[in-house]
């Protein structure tokens, strides 16, 4: 059958999970957009942006059934470069803030993650935008990585900003208490119970104060027992600079609430959104790097993930699939039979250019998916046909290649 190259308007992904929407495009446009369609509708904004580190930061893809079990012939292409002058960059961070404020609804909050380059500049900006009182706290995220300097001492840490909108801001620090992972270790005195639970004791101003081993606590401003990603971490994508899962579960839980909206407007690798649809949260992604599609497909996809932003590729491969009707399904088996002439690597075979499939159906708000097969660790290359439910309308077919564009067919 033959694929008929066409343009999409946007990507909707069915599915069970709660909605959310990405947007591929430039931060501050964005916010700033969405600031002005829909003022006070955001929870929670997380953002993790660039640290002007003056370096270029890449993605590693990995190329071809072989190489990516063996985890080798992989290609390295490039996210963003943060090279901004200084001037420049506080002017771009003082629009995303001013348009995440405008965003966050009146008991909404933000955290704003930086490392030690540019944390003074932004606490006096973000003091200036959202009020120094509604700093509530600075927060260090201790980890152990990378190598040690005989200059200096060893930079690990980071620093995250948070702060509130107003002060009835909806923060709920029981969702984050964890159990101590030993006994305590301070001067109070220890006492076992008739229960056998341990516990201390401390009278201080004429009332005994009692504590026990196993209760929960609450975090206190350094985070030392959230690990940051190593190397070989199943949770890698590939992408550099990305956060590990556990610290944007603690920042989605302690600041929003089921069927809140949590904002990233420096998405990335989209950790923060997939820590918002886990625990039941709307959310909504920018990024500017075509890349970080193929990433956000992967976490997201099987919810209800939207795709905003001219996502269509062309010239586009040249493409070929069958289609047998089934009971209720069709059974669509795609085929790449050539690239087009552009700057590709040379992946050996054309199927080693792509990353995923998907099958659905155009409607006039843009490309509906019902099915999607994406490369994963499990499985180097998408699943060789996908069912697509018999409905009316036209049958669509998109491509997802390895350099991050993304062709769509009609069959």
């Amino acid at each position: 059958m033959r694929a008929e190259p066409i343009r999409v308007s946007g990507e909707i992904h069915e599915g069970r999970g709660i909605p959310g929407d990405f947007y591929l495009g430039r931060s501050p446009e964005i916010p700033e957009a969405l600031a002005a369609e829909r003022p006070g509708t955001v929870k929670l904004v997380y953002m993790d942006p660039p640290f002007q580190t003056g370096s270029s930061f890449r993605m590693r893809v990995r190329v071809g059934e072989e190489d990516w079990k063996k985890g080798v012939g992989s290609l390295e292409l490039r996210t963003y470069a943060d090279t901004q002058d200084r001037e420049a960059y506080l002017a771009m961070m003082r629009r995303v803030l001013t348009a995440c404020r405008t965003l966050l609804s009146d008991d909404g909050m933000l955290f704003l993650h930086l490392d030690w380059r540019m944390h003074p500049y932004l606490r006096l900006l973000g003091d200036e935008i959202f009020g120094e009182r509604n700093l509530l706290n600075e927060i260090v995220w201790q980890y152990q990585s990378g190598g040690r300097s005989l200059r200096h001492f060893s930079r690990k840490h980071d620093t995250l900003l948070f702060y509130a909108k107003g002060r009835d801001y909806d923060f709920h620090i029981e969702d984050v208490m964890e159990r101590p992972a030993g006994p305590r270790t301070n001067h109070m005195r220890r006492h076992v119970d008739p229960d056998g639970r341990v516990y201390r004791s401390i009278r201080s101003g004429g009332r005994t104060y009692t504590y026990y081993d196993d209760e929960p606590m609450a975090p206190p401003d350094v985070w030392s027992g959230i690990s940051h990603l190593q190397q070989r971490d199943p949770e890698r994508t590939g992408y550099d600079t990305q956060k590990p899962l556990a610290l944007l579960d603690r920042i989605v839980r302690c600041a929003s609430r089921e069927g809140d909206t949590v904002l990233d407007p420096f998405a990335g690798s989209s950790t923060a959104l997939e820590a918002a649809a886990r625990l039941g949260r709307r959310y909504i992604g920018v990024d500017a790097c075509p890349l970080t599609l193929n990433i956000a497909r992967r976490r997201l996809g099987k919810g209800g993930l939207r795709i905003h932003g001219p996502v269509s590729a062309i010239p586009a491969p040249e493409v070929e699939a069958s289609a047998e009707k089934g009971v209720g399904f069709y059974h669509i088996t795609p085929k790449l039979l050539s690239l087009p002439e552009a700057d590709w690597p040379d992946t050996g075979r054309p199927e080693d250019a792509i990353d995923g499939w998907s099958a659905g159906y155009i409607r006039e708000d843009g490309y509906h998916v019902m099915a999607a097969s994406m490369r994963s660790r499990r499985s180097p290359r998408p699943d060789a046909t996908l069912e697509v439910p018999v409905f009316g309308g036209d049958v669509c077919l998109a491509l997802y290649d390895i350099l991050g564009n993304s062709h769509y067919y009609r069959l």
